[in-house]
C-alpha cells in the first residue's frame, strides 16, 4: 500500500488551491476596497446555484439523446452546451441583477461585484474549495494505510497516480482554465449587472454571447490541450476587455477606491462608533443652507 501512496502527489491539488486563491483574493481585495453588498453576495449565490441546478435538469433529461443523435465532439452538441449556459447562466445573472436593482440594492458602481461574486460562486466553491477538500481526505485516508485506503485507491482514477511532471503539467492547464472562468463569469456578470442598472440593452446583447464559450468543451480532446486552454484563455480575456470598456463608458472604474463612508455601509471597513448605517453617509446641512445633492455629490467624485 505504501507504493501506491507515494504515487499520489500533492501537485494535484494546485490547480483547485490557484482557483480557490484567486477568486477570494479577487473577492477580498473588491469588498475592501469598494465595499460589497452581502444581500448582492447572496443574490449572486442564488442565480448562480439556480442555473447550475436547471442545467442538471436539462442535461440529466437530454444529453444522452443529443450525444447519441450527433456524437460528443461536434457542433451540435457544443451548441448545446453553451445554450445552456447563456440562457440560464447569463439569462439568470440578468435576472437577478434586475430584482438588485428594483430593490435599490445594487447600482452602476456595484456592477463589478455582481460579476466577482459570480466568479466565485463557481471557481471558489464548485470548483475550488470542494475539489481541493475532496482531494485532501483523498490524500490523507490513503497515506493512513489499511483496508480503507485499499478501497479507496482501486476507486481512483489513473490520473491520481501519474508522475510529479504529467501530475504538475495537469494543475498547470486547470490553472489556466479557472483562470479563463473567472474571466468569463465576471465579463458577464458585471455587463448583465450594467444591463439591469442601466437599462441599456446593448450590454446584455454583449453578454449573452459570452455563455457560447462552454460550445468549445467537446473539442477539448480533440486539438492540443496547451493550445485549447489558451484559445480559451484568449476569448475569455476579450470577454473581460469589453466588459472593462462598458464600465468605463459608464464612469465606473474598478481601480478607484470608494470614499470611505460609503465603504463602510458597504461592508468595506468597520462601521464607525456613531452607529451611522444608511446607505451614503452626508453631513446634516447648516441652518439656512440646502442639503447637498446625493447625485452632484457622486458626478464629483467620478470627475475626480
Amino acid at each position: 500500500m505504501r507504493r501506491v501512496v507515494q504515487q499520489i502527489d500533492p501537485a494535484l491539488m494546485l490547480g483547485p488551491a490557484i482557483s480557490l486563491a484567486a477568486s477570494a483574493g479577487l473577492l477580498l481585495y473588491w469588498r475592501r476596497h469598494h465595499g460589497f453588498s452581502g444581500l448582492l453576495f447572496v443574490l449572486t449565490f442564488a442565480a448562480y446555484a439556480l442555473a447550475i441546478a436547471l442545467k442538471g435538469v436539462v442535461q440529466y433529461l437530454t444529453y444522452g439523446t443529443v450525444v447519441a443523435d450527433f456524437g460528443y465532439a461536434s457542433v451540435a452538441t457544443g451548441i448545446y452546451l453553451g445554450a445552456q449556459t447563456s440562457v440560464f447562466e447569463v439569462g439568470l445573472a440578468y435576472a437577478f441583477a434586475r430584482y438588485a436593482v428594483a430593490g435599490k440594492q445594487a447600482e452602476t458602481r456595484d456592477a463589478p461585484a455582481f460579476g466577482i461574486g459570480l466568479a466565485f460562486w463557481e471557481n471558489g466553491v464548485l470548483l475550488g474549495a470542494l475539489p481541493l477538500f475532496s482531494l485532501a481526505v483523498i490524500y490523507l485516508v490513503i497515506s493512513a494505510g489499511g483496508t480503507l485506503a485499499s478501497m479507496v485507491a482501486s476507486q481512483l482514477p489513473a490520473s491520481y497516480f501519474s508522475s510529479l511532471a504529467s501530475a504538475t503539467s495537469s494543475a498547470i492547464m486547470g490553472a489556466m482554465e479557472r483562470i479563463s472562468s473567472i474571466m468569463a463569469h465576471y465579463a458577464w456578470g458585471t455587463l448583465c449587472a450594467l444591463a439591469a442598472a442601466t437599462r441599456r440593452r446593448r450590454y446584455l446583447a454583449a453578454a449573452l454571447p459570452m455563455g457560447m464559450l462552454d460550445a468549445t468543451v467537446p473539442f477539448a480532446g480533440e486539438v492540443n490541450l496547451w493550445v485549447f486552454e489558451l484559445v480559451v484563455l484568449a476569448l475569455s480575456l476579450l470577454f473581460l476587455l469589453v466588459a472593462l470598456s462598458a464600465l468605463r463608458s459608464e464612469g465606473v472604474s474598478p481601480h478607484r477606491r470608494l470614499p470611505t463612508a460609503q465603504r463602510m455601509v458597504l461592508g468595506g471597513n468597520s462601521a464607525p462608533k456613531s452607529g451611522l448605517s444608511s446607505r451614503s453617509v452626508v453631513k446634516a446641512p447648516e441652518k439656512g443652507k440646502n442639503p447637498p445633492s446625493a447625485t452632484s455629490t457622486s458626478e464629483r467624485w467620478l470627475s475626480r
